[in-house]
């Protein structure tokens, strides 16, 4: 019988979602929704000096806009304290973790002399094997029985076999002298309890997977699939940090990128599929595995992220676009387009979206839907708007007033008003465009009529053409 697949995410809430962090869960969202399974998320908040109620709201807040959503409520580590110290006494009960009474300076004292003589200084607490009989009325910690003889070997998907020799494994902690559990114990606990198939992270935890094992196998259950991803690096190859510019995902999010550009970027940034650099979240699903996953770090490339990101924009539909631009001007703190700018913006990403490589690019490519009358254009616009321009521009408008609404209709009768004062076309696009936009740089005159409408179009150029600078 096949086991269903379960993955989970279990970031820290001690800061902003990291990159790295938002790719290992959608690492973990992928594997689990290619196979219909479940993906989990699990906050590791036992550190309380740390952990913060705004660090957890900003992790779920990136998952969501990063479309990462996870079944059912997510798992508080802390709250599970109980149940990690109940595996720890049961261990303890069946004589395969003790009591260590051991205090800090003598467990310090006994490694500087390990030191002094060249030993190692991994620490072999003298209670291990002491007769409870015996035991003091005194402040204690449980250990584990770590096994002394051969190797544990952590079979990785990713690695491969990584062996560590067992006489390199102390008998860890499990529970501290004032009966709180520590991070390895609830760890390995909260994955088995929760029924984790496979464990994707980063291999920054690899040597982790080798002392959670220990408690799996004393428990006796079954281990999961390894997966240690390599870490992210920055442009010059050394791992990712400020100077490499944003690593919270909340700053991608306003810098204007969309969440399916990232979701494509970060999938590709050290796992594979062929050739394939852009393809849709269906086609990364159906795509992904493990073993397309690289040994090396991954290295962050902005231009490849703008360019998929460009991608996807062109690809979406207008209204998740529209959706998703209100989501942007909310994060930056803009005010909300009104009802008619999105209506006349919806009207015009056919023109709007294909060269956007993010939300602010396109924000400026629809400058002339989000200006107002009297349009005041920039200087370099202005000086297109001499008095013969502006002549024309007068004469233009009656046509229009009758023309069909069509470009087809509109480039006839803009062409036949600039041929009859001994123009190309192409001298009163300048105009136009001024008149239009206030800019020099913007979509063509025809689809900033389409989209204004003839009322609006007919506006601007009667302003435009009565303006004596």
């Amino acid at each position: 019988m096949t086991h269903q697949v379960v993955t989970r995410f279990a970031p820290s809430p001690t800061g902003y979602l990291h990159i790295g962090g938002a790719r290992t869960a959608l690492f973990n969202w992928l594997f689990a929704r290619g196979r219909g399974g479940k993906f989990l998320l699990r906050i590791e908040d036992t550190d309380r000096a740390r952990s913060t109620p705004e660090a957890t709201q900003a992790i779920l807040d990136g998952l969501r806009w990063l479309g990462l959503d996870h079944d059912g409520e997510a798992v508080s580590q802390f709250a599970r304290a109980p149940r990690h110290a109940e595996v720890a006494h049961q261990l303890l009960a069946e004589g395969k973790a003790y009591k260590c009474f051991a205090s800090q300076e003598e467990i310090e004292a006994a490694r500087e002399a390990a030191r002094a003589e060249g030993r190692s200084t991994l620490y072999r607490s003298p209670w291990r094997d002491a007769d409870p009989a015996q035991h003091p009325d005194a402040p204690h910690v449980i250990r584990i029985k770590a096994p002394r003889e051969g190797a544990t070997v952590i079979r990785d998907v990713v690695q491969g076999d990584v062996t560590i020799r067992n006489d390199q494994l102390d008998d860890m902690v499990l529970l501290r002298s004032d009966g709180t559990p520590v991070y390895m114990l609830a760890v390995a606990v909260d994955d088995h309890d929760m029924g984790v198939t496979h464990v994707i992270r980063g291999d920054d935890h690899l040597n982790n997977a080798a002392r959670q094992m220990m408690i799996y196998q004393a428990m006796g259950w079954p281990l999961p699939v390894y997966a240690h991803i390599p870490l992210i690096h920055g442009p010059d190859g050394k791992k990712l940090s400020k100077r490499h510019g944003a690593l919270g995902v909340e700053e991608y999010q306003k810098m204007g990128y969309p969440a399916a550009g990232m979701r494509n970027y970060l999938a590709r940034l050290g796992w594979s599929h062929g050739d394939d650099e852009f393809f849709t979240d269906a086609q990364a699903q159906d795509w992904f595995g493990l073993e397309g996953i690289g040994k090396s770090p991954a290295r962050l490339d902005f231009k490849k992220l703008e360019n998929l990101c460009g991608q996807h924009i062109a690809a979406s539909s207008d209204a998740a676009l529209r959706r998703e631009l209100g989501e942007f001007l909310a994060a930056t703190g803009q005010l909300p387009l009104s009802d008619d700018k999105v209506t006349l913006l919806e009207r015009g990403m056919y023109c709007l979206k294909e060269r956007a490589k993010t939300f602010p690019e396109l924000i400026d490519k629809a400058a002339f839907i989000m200006a107002d009358r009297p349009i005041v254009p920039e200087p370099k616009a202005a000086a297109m708007l001499d008095d013969v321009s502006r002549g024309i521009l007068h004469e233009l408008t009656p046509h229009l007033q009758n023309a069909k609404w069509s470009r087809d209709d509109l480039e006839t009768v803009a062409t036949a008003v600039a041929e009859a004062h001994g123009l190309k076309f192409g001298k009163l696009a300048g105009p136009l465009r001024a008149a239009l936009a206030g800019r020099t740089a913007t979509p063509s005159v025809f689809d900033m009529m389409l989209v204004l409408g003839r009322d609006e179009t007919i506006a601007r150029l009667t302003d435009a053409a009565c303006d004596e600078g």
